[in-house]
């Protein structure tokens, strides 16, 4: 049987989705304060993350994936349970050294438990980006998308965000632990005359990520906040970033004459 570990936002709700049409057997779990709306979760707080995984084998639990928005939360040492006593500390040691090492952390826990992590892109592969899934780019979106792909390639080492925005050549904004939503209300508050172009948001992979666990994302809200931005353009990594509720999006898309494709 599968755990999906789930967060907040729609990936949840998707892959629950398609577990179900596909008729395989699994239970949500989630953190205190970042349930999905989804039926029967259990939810569990990192103090006791060793009873967590000894629950999980009791209950058939053989997969995991991790799927949604969870921000670091509190850890109250005082209410360390016995069986996570060498767990936590190992998570606190890491978590100031940037998400991919506290994320790799994460998995390293879980399958030395015996559970094996799978990516959402694993559970639902249609959820890849492909493609074009709006119009075709302009030469100018794509050399934009290009320079975005530079920047973040060049950040990967310090291990930040996933996207960025570019518009003329220029960097508007880079996304941070804040998100990508507060990226582009960034820019949509600050570009003013900056760029004489519309520009391009950029999402992509960390350089070296392991895409088991915080895939990129992107959904009908973030052509919303593109739009916004003044954005014409959105350009994601081929098979590395996930889309949710295409048709949605797609549609969003064409209204707001913004391109979005799928390149290497």
């Amino acid at each position: 049987m599968l755990a999906l570990v789930a967060g907040r936002g729609g990936l949840p709700l998707a892959l629950a989705s398609a577990l179900q049409r596909a008729g395989r057997p699994f239970h949500v779990y989630a953190l205190e304060g970042f349930a999905p709306d989804l039926p029967d979760v259990t939810l569990f707080r990192v103090e006791a993350l060793g009873r967590l995984l000894r629950d999980m084998r009791k209950a058939g639990i053989s997969e995991v994936c991790f799927a949604g928005a969870m921000q670091r939360p509190p850890v109250d040492m005082a209410k360390l349970h016995p069986l996570s006593l060498s767990l936590v500390p190992r998570l606190m040691k890491v978590i100031g050294k940037g998400d991919d090492r506290l994320l790799r952390e994460v998995i390293a826990i879980f399958e030395e438990a015996g559970l094996q992590v799978r990516g959402a892109h694993e559970v639902s592969p249609d959820l890849l980006a492909k493609g074009a899934l709006g119009r075709q780019p302009t030469e100018a979106e794509r050399t934009d998308a290009a320079r975005g792909a530079e920047i973040l390639s060049a950040l990967g080492p310090l291990d930040l965000g996933q996207g960025c925005v570019v518009a003329g050549g220029l960097c508007l904004g880079v996304e941070t632990l804040q998100g990508t939503d507060a990226m582009l209300g960034f820019v949509a508050e600050t570009r003013g005359g900056l760029a004489k172009t519309a520009g391009v948001f950029v999402k992509r992979a960390k350089p070296g990520q392991d895409l088991r666990i915080d895939m990129p994302t992107i959904g009908p809200d973030t052509v919303t906040a593109a739009a916004r931005a003044g954005l014409s353009g959105i350009a994601v990594q081929e098979g590395a970033v996930l889309v949710l509720d295409r048709d949605t999006l797609s549609r969003r898309a064409e209204e707001a004459g913004i391109a979005i494709w799928a390149q290497p």
